[in-house]
């Protein structure tokens, strides 16, 4: 599909006959309200709950309340999302928000296609606590709505301080349902998490976040994902995560390493060219021919995380524990 123009002045496209569906949509949305740097804007959505079929992971069904993040984390993988909405710029992804359209009523009925043994994942692309959640209250919403679910297990994952909000949601879905909570922590040095999620809350913030939940019996753990070469690959990184996740009263810990999908090596490797020049041409020459890493460096850090977690007294997370792993086209078979 050839890319509308986009006028200056509003990011809209100056010819909406171009445009289809989600993009045109997207096109037509009306600005809610602007900050400093990001722009909020309504979206009507023709559902909210997606199957999901992959091999790759364990869930039957994914919600992502938002399109877009403010937290702007580099190596974002989910910057290609905002390609449906014809907005080609990676920058777009972290300024441009998109808050969707709330309709209890018809959420309501999507749930009626959740079946009891199902998993629901909330925030696979965006963060459902981001700081739009303050204005929108759209995973509060949908946590509400979901209150009449019985046998589901109901997974969600942010980044935010912001999800220690809803402890009496969690604790309701909880007395029939499965319901885990990750909280992702890279790293606990907060420079280096300022330079890879800018606008992130702190890790401090997090794991206070972490301890507010578990202190009401909400079941949490901590993911260090994804795991940087180079980076926040070390042992003392990643033990650091851990040892805190374990102090904040959290059950489980995972990492896995990331994935660079085109969208984001055009964020990640500038960003690598100012902060890490000495590692940008491993990357280059490691993700050359696809988003994965496979090979002795994954199984490494595999290893390495399962070693911590014995270490320090915490278990795995479920789901990491269900996934299937895919193995890559030959040439893709790559080693950092």
């Amino acid at each position: 599909m050839p890319q509308a123009a986009f006028s200056r002045a509003s990011g809209r496209p100056n010819d909406l006959v171009r445009l289809v569906g989600i993009a045109r949509m997207a096109a037509e949305s009306s600005v809610l309200i602007e900050k400093r740097r990001v722009e909020y804007r309504n979206l009507a959505t023709r559902k909210w709950l997606n199957r999901c079929q992959s091999e790759r992971v364990p869930f039957d069904w994914t919600i992502n309340p938002y399109r877009g993040c403010e937290f702007a984390c580099k190596y974002c993988y989910a910057r290609y999302t905002h390609d449906f909405l014809e907005r080609h710029d990676p920058a777009a992804f972290e300024t441009e928000i998109y808050a969707k359209e709330w309709n209890a009523a018809e959420f309501q009925e999507e749930l009626r296609s959740v079946k009891a043994g199902q998993m629901i994942a909330i925030g696979t692309a965006t963060d459902p606590y981001q700081p739009a959640e303050r204005r929108f209250l759209s995973t509060q919403n949908l946590l509400e709505a979901m209150a009449g679910l019985r046998g589901v297990s109901i997974c969600l994952t942010t980044k935010s301080n912001l999800v220690g909000r809803d402890v009496a949601l969690f604790l309701a879905l909880a007395k029939h349902n499965r319901v885990q909570v990750t909280v992702t922590v890279t790293t606990t040095n907060r420079a280096l998490a300022r330079l890879t999620e800018p606008y992130a809350p702190s890790p401090e913030m997090r794991l206070k976040a972490v301890a507010k939940l578990a202190e009401a019996g909400v079941s949490v753990g901590v993911m260090a994902s994804p795991i940087l070469p180079l980076i926040t690959d070390s042992e003392s990184n990643l033990l650091a995560v851990a040892r805190a996740a374990k102090d904040a009263g959290a059950q489980r810990f995972g990492a896995h390493v990331v994935f660079l999908q085109p969208t984001a090596q055009r964020v990640f490797y500038p960003f690598l060219e100012e902060h890490y020049p000495e590692h940008l041409a491993r990357y280059q020459r490691s993700f050359r021919e696809g988003a994965y890493l496979s090979g002795a460096y994954p199984e490494k850090m595999r290893c390495l995380v399962q070693d911590i977690r014995a270490q320090v007294g915490l278990l795995a997370r479920e789901m990491d524990s269900e996934i299937v792993p895919v193995a890559p086209p030959a040439e893709q078979m790559l080693l950092f």
